[in-house]
C-alpha cells in the first residue's frame, strides 16, 4: 500500500481518465454526462414503447429493443466510473472491478455488432423478399437471432477477459485510458502478448469485419431494389433511412476496427481515447434517434402514449 492521498491496494489499477483536472475538463465532463442522460432516456423510452405498443411487436423492433439494452449497459458501464474517477482523488479501480468492466464492455460491444448485422438482414428480407418475410424473418427467428447474438458476445468476452485478468502485471498499474480496455491493459503486462494479439485479430474478423461486410452487402442489395422504384418520394425515403443507418454503422464498426487492428507503432493513448468515445458514448446516444425515433411507427407510438397520458390527466381534473 502506498502512502498519501492516492492510496491503492496492490491489486488495484489506476485509471488516468479522459479529461484533465481543470475548468475545461469539468465542462467536458458535464457535456459527457448530458450525453449519457440523453442515451439512457432515449434507449429506455424506446424499450418502453416497444413493450407497450402491440404494433411494434415485430422482428425488427425485437432486435431494436436488444440494441437499446446493449447501449444502456455499454454506456452505463463506462461513464459513471469515468465521472467518479475524475472527481475522486484516488482514481483507482479494483482488480475485480476492472475485470467486470472489461467483461461487460467486450460482451456489449460484440453483441451489438452481431445485433446490427441481424437488423440489416431483417431490412434486407423485408425490402428485397417481402412475400417471404413471414417465413424468413418471424418473431421466433428474431428471438433466436437475438439470443445467438448475446451468446456469441458473452462467450467471446469470457475468453478474452479470462486471459487478460490472468496476465502478470508489473510495476505501477496505471491504465492510460478512461476505462479498462484490452490494448491499455496489454501495455502493463510483464510478458510478450504477441500470440494473444493474433487471437484479437481473429475476433475482430469474426465479430467486426465479417458482420460489417454482411451489412454492406445487405444495404447494397436494398439500394439496388430502391433504385428500381418508380416513386421518387419512396427512393428519397429509402435513401435517407439507409444513409443514416450506414453512417452510424460505419462510425461504430470503423472505430472498433481501427482500435483493434492498428499496429502498436501507430497508436497513442490519446488516439485510443478519442476513438473509444465514438462507440462507448456517441453511438449509444445516436442509435435511438437514427434507428427508431426517426421511424414513423415509433413516432406514432410515442404520440399515442402522450395523448393517452394527457387524456388521463384531463379525466383526473
Amino acid at each position: 500500500m502506498r502512502g498519501g492521498k492516492n492510496q491503492t491496494f496492490a491489486g488495484d489499477f489506476i485509471l488516468l481518465g479522459l479529461l484533465d483536472p481543470n475548468q475545461y475538463g469539468m465542462i467536458f465532463l458535464l457535456l459527457i454526462l448530458f450525453m449519457y442522460m440523453v442515451a439512457i432516456m432515449g434507449n429506455t423510452l424506446l424499450i418502453l414503447l416497444i413493450q407497450l405498443d402491440i404494433r411494434l411487436h415485430t422482428p425488427m423492433y425485437v432486435l431494436l429493443k436488444h440494441l437499446s439494452f446493449t447501449d444502456i449497459l455499454n454506456i452505463s458501464n463506462i461513464v459513471p466510473m469515468m465521472a467518479f474517477n475524475y472527481l475522486s482523488t484516488s482514481k483507482s479501480i479494483t482488480f475485480a472491478g476492472c475485470g467486470f468492466q472489461l467483461f461487460l464492455y467486450i460482451s456489449t460491444v460484440g453483441t451489438e455488432c452481431l445485433i446490427l448485422t441481424a437488423m440489416s438482414y431483417d431490412r434486407y428480407v423485408a425490402i428485397c423478399h417481402p412475400l417471404r418475410y413471414p417465413i424468413l424473418m418471424n418473431h421466433r427467428i428474431s428471438v433466436i437471432l437475438a439470443a445467438g447474438c448475446w451468446f456469441g458476445g458473452i462467450v467471446n468476452s469470457i475468453s478474452h477477459t479470462t486471459y487478460i485478468m490472468l496476465l502478470p502485471y508489473c510495476g505501477i498499474r496505471t491504465i492510460d485510458h478512461f476505462f479498462c480496455e484490452i490494448p491499455a491493459l496489454l501495455k502493463l503486462s510483464c510478458i510478450d502478448t504477441a500470440k494473444y494479439e493474433e487471437r484479437i485479430y481473429v475476433s475482430v474478423v469474426f465479430f467486426f469485419l465479417i458482420p460489417f461486410s454482411t451489412i454492406l452487402v445487405s444495404y447494397g442489395q436494398i439500394l439496388r431494389i430502391v433504385l428500381r422504384m418508380k416513386s421518387i418520394e419512396a427512393q428519397k425515403k429509402a435513401f435517407s433511412t439507409c444513409s443514416s443507418h450506414l453512417a452510424v454503422v460505419a462510425m461504430y464498426y470503423g472505430s472498433v476496427i481501427v482500435t483493434y487492428m492498428r499496429l502498436k507503432s501507430y497508436r497513442t493513448a490519446g488516439q485510443d481515447k478519442a476513438i473509444a468515445i465514438s462507440y462507448t458514448i456517441l453511438a449509444p446516444m445516436l442509435n435511438p434517434v437514427i434507428y427508431s425515433l426517426r421511424n414513423k411507427d415509433v413516432v406514432c407510438a410515442l404520440k399515442k402514449v402522450f395523448s393517452k397520458s394527457r387524456s388521463q390527466r384531463n379525466e383526473n381534473k
